[in-house]
């Protein structure tokens, strides 16, 4: 059995250090990996992101995560990630990473993602360069999810995750105002998902919604936004395949 916790939308500054430290510090007998699914800081800046780093460096399994929009907020995310990285998280953003659990290979591939909605109500690449441009975004951070989920089919990963923060799926939104669905996900992540397969899709950003979703094509997908969840993390278990 793989051991994933995960959460997201854990928004540290300063002021909250120590605030998760002591629920992660048991994480060496509980879980395998620990994934953060974006919306680390508040506004996105190295003050900020050093908070997270306290929590997470020096934990007993590997931390990765992907940034959020409010890791975004000062335009430093580039700073953020070193910040992280410098703790020890490895930061994906259209790539992955995979490690040994025992004799099993496990990779997560990650990316932010973004917005535009979910099949039948969803934005598209027409008409003003503005319009264009957003779906455009979508569309590379789901390309780049898809690449990265199939070169760690390519690697004969025995278990992959894919993380994201925005949301995949329309079902974990579920609580959420329908009016915001377009800016809280996108159906695109869930194609790249389903296109290169994974067992497991993690995400954050909606605060309001729900917890369970799956993919069209039949993968889990788990909201772990911490006002959803109501913990320093949820934990998932994940088969090993048969040897």
């Amino acid at each position: 059995m793989i051991r994933v916790a995960a959460v997201g939308d854990i928004h540290l500054a300063p002021g909250a250090e120590g605030l998760l430290r002591p629920a992660f510090e048991t994480l060496g007998t509980c879980a395998d990996l620990l994934l953060l699914a974006g919306d680390l800081t508040r506004h996105g800046t190295e003050e900020e992101a050093r908070v997270v780093a306290g929590e997470v460096a020096g934990l007993p399994v590997p931390v990765i995560a992907v940034l959020g929009n409010h890791d975004y907020q000062s335009d430093r995310q580039e700073a953020v990630t070193r910040v992280l990285s410098e703790a020890d998280v490895k930061v994906l953003e259209g790539d992955c990473v995979q490690f040994d659990v025992d004799g099993t290979t496990v990779g997560v591939a990650g990316t932010k993602g973004f917005g535009g909605g979910f099949a039948g109500r969803c934005a598209s690449e027409f008409g003003e360069p503005e319009m264009k441009a957003f779906i455009q975004y979508t569309r590379r951070c789901a390309d780049g999810l898809l690449r990265s989920l199939r070169e760690l089919s390519d690697r004969d990963c025995a278990v992959r995750i894919a993380l994201t923060h925005y949301a995949p799926v329309p079902d974990t939104l579920a609580g959420e105002p329908p009016e915001i669905y377009p800016f809280l996900g996108s159906y695109l992540l869930a194609e790249a998902v389903d296109g290169a397969g994974a067992d497991l899709a993690i995400h954050g950003h909606a605060h309001l919604g729900t917890e369970h979703g799956m993919t069209e094509g039949g993968v889990r997908v788990r909201n772990v936004a911490m006002p959803v969840i109501g913990s320093a993390f949820a934990l998932y278990h994940l088969n090993r395949p048969p040897a």
